[in-house]
């Protein structure tokens, strides 16, 4: 069987398995989400098990199952209309197919350079950065105490920092530097959800701003890791980074 019907299979599957989730007892929904990551996860080896080496179960196998978890618990938040709800799941669908694709990507590119990776690349950052808002505004909606924030931020940050890092270099391994990164980044992303666990912000601009953070702490690191960090470069992202203090000083409620 070839990749791209691999792909489609999982994918169609996988939708189904997410609308599957929403006719199963509310006590039993995030049962439900574990066990459709653990689908999504073997499927995905399934689907990649052409060119897939021992490493890449970390760094490139999670992703779709990081993915497809972060939509299912943002499901259960939107309203019970038909339309959105269906809406929902075939964007989900092909967003699944895209994400197989870019980590095809990442999967044969190991060792060489295909013309096609620069595009992997934005997508993957596309992702990166989708499944992060989902995640965030999930668990800021929860309420919960600024620790369990900050726990399941940081849960849910690192495999996608690591992720992001490593499809730079696409080594053979995952490194010592790469993990030290991913462990401080993701670190201060969590210290990040603490400090809007006090403060009066509302649930997507906490979502947003921890999104904005993770897109510049990502831009910065990658072109670190590509030698690219020259001081043109930081002098943009010192402007993004005014610019994203400025939009956090118009949100914050005056009362």
């Amino acid at each position: 069987m070839r990749r791209r019907e691999k792909f489609v299979i999982v994918s169609v599957l996988l939708s189904a398995g997410l609308l599957a989730t929403q006719y199963i007892p509310l006590d039993w929904r995030y049962l439900s989400i574990l066990v459709l990551f653990l689908l999504s996860y073997l499927s995905s080896v399934w689907a990649l098990s052409d060119d897939l080496q021992a490493h890449e179960w970390l760094t490139i196998v999670p992703f779709p199952a990081l993915y497809a978890s972060a939509v299912a618990l943002f499901y259960f938040l939107l309203p019970e209309i038909f339309w959105s709800r269906l809406i929902v799941i075939l964007v989900f669908g092909v967003g699944m197919y895209g994400l197989f694709l870019t980590s095809n990507i990442f999967s044969v590119a190991k060792g060489r350079t295909i013309q096609l990776l620069y595009a992997a690349h934005a997508v993957g950052l596309f992702f990166t950065m989708l499944t992060s808002l989902l995640f965030s505004n999930v668990i800021f909606s929860l309420r919960l105490p600024f620790y369990y924030n900050a726990l399941l931020l940081f849960a849910s940050h690192f495999p996608l920092v690591l992720m992001s890092l490593w499809s730079i270099e696409l080594r053979q391994k995952i490194s010592r530097e790469l993990t030290l990164y991913s462990l401080v980044f993701s670190l201060i992303l969590a210290e990040l959800g603490i400090l809007f666990s006090f403060l009066p912000l509302q649930i997507w601009s906490q979502a947003l701003f921890v999104m904005s953070f993770l897109y510049l702490g990502l831009s910065i690191l990658q072109n670190l890791f590509k030698g690219r960090l020259f001081r043109n470069t930081i002098n943009e992202y010192n402007l993004v980074a005014f610019l994203m203090l400025f939009l956090f000083i118009i949100l914050f409620p005056s009362k």
